[in-house]
């Protein structure tokens, strides 16, 4: 889409979907034609979706080679999970209501992040 002043606001909710809406914000980075709403919608959508990888990459490791805290790890990875899917329904929300799906903290690390490498 050419660079317009308003997004639509179904293109940034596909950004925000757990898991599948890194897809579409990976292809917005490397097309780098669209507008800067959407930069940092993608940017955000790959920073928590690739935070929230890694993080239960990490925990199911150690709760398979931990006899005493494989049990705890397995409840925090599934906390972890919950989190992860809860935020992605809140930022769609703060979407749908035109607010902005900036996270505080996590939108500059994802911004100083990837603004290096994919833009």
């Amino acid at each position: 889409m050419p660079n317009t002043h308003e997004t639509p606001k179904t293109q940034l909710l596909v950004y925000f979907i757990p898991v599948i809406g890194v897809f579409p914000s990976l292809w917005t980075l490397y097309r780098r034609q669209e507008n800067r709403e959407q930069i940092a919608a993608s940017r955000l959508s790959i920073t928590l979706a690739f935070t929230w990888f890694l993080a239960y990459f990490l925990l199911a490791t150690g709760a398979e080679t931990s006899e005493f805290l494989g049990l705890r790890l397995l409840i925090l990875n599934s906390f972890l999970t919950s989190g992860y899917f809860l935020v992605s329904v809140w930022l769609m929300l703060r979407v749908i209501q035109r607010k902005s799906h900036r996270l505080p903290g996590f939108s500059r690390f994802a911004e100083r992040v990837l603004g290096k490498y994919l833009s």
